[in-house]
């Protein structure tokens, strides 16, 4: 069950105050005896933050109708919070770097682990981002890293490829901390990255985890998991401690922990909550550095078991003084990314955004798929007709500002991953099977951006294997037949079947392409200014 907090309402729904600071008691603890037998603890969280180290832009470097976010604000706030509360810890839910920027990608994450390490990091679970080259290369580019890393579900041939827990003693208590990855990484990391990796089911791993700390002696138990939700609604019900209509496979994991794991810090779909479900805290401080989440955890000296929590999720303003640590890391790295960075590659004519619409087309992800299309659609180049391209690969937008001139850095901010383009031939049977793919058991869907001249309709609310209107499948204006042969562009990522979209393993005669990142930087050299297209592409019917 979810207890929604939402804040003007916390008294009527019995959460004990009207502020984003409602106390939650532990079921069964109960604070007795004097004070001086109890401590306060204050857990510090981060998550997603993707090595974004200068202030995001656009929609990403907002909360609300205010700034947030950069490496020197939050560092500044983090250090705020703590000298607020000594006995504090700074934790983390995974994605702290990967898909980043050019400033912190350009070399390695170098930059992006000096930062965290000047943040006073002490442990984080893993994401599936920190693993998008690999374990083995991970552990290459951690060997300056100040903190741990923990991953209880993760194996590598058999073996974990991190520790599952952490004891830190804060305040003169012990504090454990379980790390965990969602189980479905391998669905969204290169196949060719997690060769050998496996990823276990996530609520088994932890509880088993909470047990053997409990055995040794750790009762006060924090779970840090790269897994999470989202709240549902109008805008002005989901503030960053609401948990309005929530849902995500964070849910079911937490309603299937043991009663020992009273805290929950989680991450992954970027957004920002703070809920009680199933009798455990559980919140996720959205992306980018915008957020942080501080939690006070009252725990009994003499029994090490947490008897109240008391969570909030906080904005990265940046009205306050910059940390100076964070800015020498910045003058390090940003004149050499710079020259690579500032080189003008071409133009827009407006804002394009990566903002879905009710049928999930964005501009930014048509203009994607429009580039790579275009980068493959010669013969002699696998002769491309049509081309997807995945939503969880756009990672940031264009937004209209100064004289519309476009960088290799703004580019490159949207497409970090250095993905294949792929081409293969698909029979429209193929095609339809992968539209369906979309849409999830749950109800839920993941939606690929189209290019140019494809379209088709669907029914969100339809029996599986129903969702596309028949006959509304469009090439040029022409319907698809089930046998028809198209040649298909897709980055190889999606080709190997990630996100669950597996009808592209039908495909054949594959041709691998440039890179995505300088298929786009082509496409804006030919074509700036860009527009955002209309989004006519796909037409929601319910």
């Amino acid at each position: 069950m979810v207890t929604r907090k939402l804040v003007t309402a916390a008294t009527l729904l019995g959460l004990g105050a009207i502020t984003a600071w409602a106390q939650q008691m532990v079921p069964g603890q109960h604070p007795v005896g004097s004070r001086s037998q109890q401590v306060t603890v204050q857990v510090l969280a981060i998550n997603d933050l993707h090595g974004n180290l200068e202030p995001p832009v656009g929609r990403d470097g907002m909360v609300g109708k205010t700034p947030a976010g950069g490496a020197e604000y939050l560092a500044t706030h983090l250090k705020m919070a703590e000298a607020e509360e000594p006995n504090s810890i700074v934790v983390g839910a995974g994605d702290l770097m990967g898909a980043s920027p050019l400033i912190s990608a350009l070399f390695d994450e170098e930059p992006a682990i000096e930062a965290i390490n000047a943040m006073g990091l002490k442990v984080t679970s893993i994401g599936n981002h920190e693993m998008d080259h690999g374990i083995t290369e991970l552990k290459r580019r951690l060997k300056t890293a100040h903190y741990q890393y923990l991953a209880a579900n993760v194996l590598e041939n058999g073996t974990p490829v991190f520790p599952a827990t952490s004891i830190q003693t804060v305040g003169g208590v012990k504090i454990g901390f379980i790390g965990e990855t969602l189980e479905g990484s391998a669905a969204v990391i290169s196949a060719s990255a997690i060769r050998g990796d496996q990823f276990l089911e996530e609520s088994q791993v932890a509880n088993e985890a909470a047990l053997q700390l409990e055995k040794a002696g750790v009762h006060a138990i924090v779970l840090l998991i790269h897994q999470g939700g989202a709240q549902h609604g109008q805008a002005d019900a989901m503030d960053r401690d609401s948990c309005a209509n929530f849902s995500g496979e964070i849910q079911g994991i937490v309603e299937r922990l043991s009663p020992a794991i009273q805290l929950v810090i989680s991450g992954h779909t970027h957004e920002y909550y703070n809920c009680r479900i199933a009798g455990h805290t559980v919140t996720s401080a959205g992306a980018y550095g915008r957020l942080f989440t501080r939690v006070k955890l009252t725990v009994d000296r003499r029994t090490d078991r947490i008897l109240t929590v008391a969570a909030a999720n906080e904005i990265v303003t940046r009205d306050v003084p910059r940390d100076p640590a964070q800015t020498a890391i910045l003058e390090k790295y940003k004149p050499r990314a710079e020259e690579v960075a500032n080189r003008t590659v071409g133009s827009i004519a407006g804002e394009i955004s990566r903002k879905q619409n009710a049928a999930g087309e964005s501009a930014m992800g048509d203009v994607i798929a429009d580039a790579q299309l275009t980068s493959v659609a010669a013969k002699e180049n696998g002769g491309a007709e049509l081309a997807f391209m995945n939503t969880g690969g756009i990672r940031a937008e264009l937004p209209a500002t100064g004289p519309g001139e476009v960088s290799f850095g703004e580019l490159y901010a949207v497409q970090p991953f250095g993905n294949q383009i792929t081409v293969l031939t698909m029979t429209g049977e193929d095609i339809r099977q992968l539209l369906e793919e979309q849409f999830r058991s749950d109800g839920s869907s993941i939606m690929l951006q189209v290019s140019e001249g494809f379209n088709y309709q669907y029914r969100l609310h339809a029996a599986p294997g129903e969702h596309v209107v028949p006959g509304s499948i469009k090439l040029r204006g022409k319907v698809l037949g089930a046998k028809d042969r198209v040649r298909v562009e897709a980055n190889g990522f999606m080709v190997a079947g990630a996100e669950g979209m597996t009808a592209f393993k039908s495909g054949t005669d594959k041709v691998i392409g440039t890179r995505d990142v300088d298929a786009l930087v082509a496409y804006f050299k030919t074509h700036s200014p860009v527009e955002a297209p209309k989004l006519n592409r796909i037409v929601r019917l319910d």
